[in-house]
């Protein structure tokens, strides 16, 4: 029988409300059919990762594996209940909000975490400029970086406060949520072409070291997968997140729908 972790329960914040990715306005998104602003998914992703670093503490953020799918939208101010079922040292994880199933993903902890070159991940800077995205924005086997960043004193706390964390553990050890790394992935989009509303559908993060606070993190991404599916325009990359330009943090693949049908078909 499975062994059930105790729930844990997060009032959603819409982190992103003033950004940039229009899919995040109540009032856009409501044109693409959704009942208000889109919570990022990096941010549903983040009250995920609580489950594991519940149950594994450091050893997960130094090593753990983790997936996450988005379902249906969490939204602003509603509570999002994440539920987390072991089997044989995996860790099923969902997400369920106004009693809809909104994102599923597992999570486990790997005896060791795997060797990555990092010579294997070409380092290129964000673009100069942006342009809107088209046909060569994200061509297939092109490399991507971004703008570095970095979340020191202040700002590593205000993180935590955003996605609701409440385990001692990132003050305690002065360690840097692994959500963050996530959000880097998202500007290996936002840094290299200026895009209307887009959506993350999902990732897959296999942690190397944990990160520290105030650690200045890029991403050297690969375009893996760019096609059209159901009116869709998908995106998929293969990355190396890198701390401080020497060391890394995870590698990880991530899928965003970077035009939505509506948007596709204008």
């Amino acid at each position: 029988m499975p062994s059930r972790l105790e729930t844990y329960r997060v009032q959603a914040f819409n982190t992103a409300k003033l950004s940039e990715n229009k899919m995040h306005d109540d009032t856009v998104a409501k044109r693409f059919g959704f009942s208000g602003g889109l919570v990022p998914g990096v941010d549903v992703m983040a009250y995920m990762m609580h489950m594991p670093v519940a149950k594994w503490g450091r050893a997960f953020l130094e090593r753990g594996l983790i997936d996450a799918r988005f379902v249906k939208p969490v939204y602003d101010g509603e509570t999002a209940e994440v539920t987390a079922a072991e089997t044989n040292g995996v860790l099923s994880i969902e997400v369920k909000s106004r009693g809809q199933l909104c994102a599923t993903g597992t999570a486990s902890l790997p005896s060791a975490a795997p060797s990555v070159s990092i010579a294997d991940y070409k380092a290129v800077a964000a673009v100069a400029e942006r342009t809107p995205v088209n046909a060569a924005s994200f061509e297939l086997g092109k490399w991507l970086g971004t703008v570095p960043r970095d979340w020191a004193g202040e700002a590593g706390k205000e993180y935590l406060a955003d996605v609701r964390e409440s385990d001692p553990i990132y003050a305690r050890e002065g360690l840097a949520h692994p959500g963050l790394l996530q959000r880097v992935m998202n500007r290996v989009l936002v840094d290299n072409a200026i895009l209307g509303p887009w959506i993350h559908v999902g990732s897959t993060m296999q942690l190397l070291s944990a990160a520290r606070a105030g650690d200045e993190i890029t991403a050297r991404a690969r375009v893996t997968g760019n096609y059209d599916k159901k009116g869709h325009r998908f995106v998929e990359f293969d990355a190396l997140v890198v701390a401080n330009g020497k060391t890394p943090l995870a590698h990880c693949q991530h899928i965003a729908i970077t035009q939505p049908r509506e948007q596709a078909a204008a």
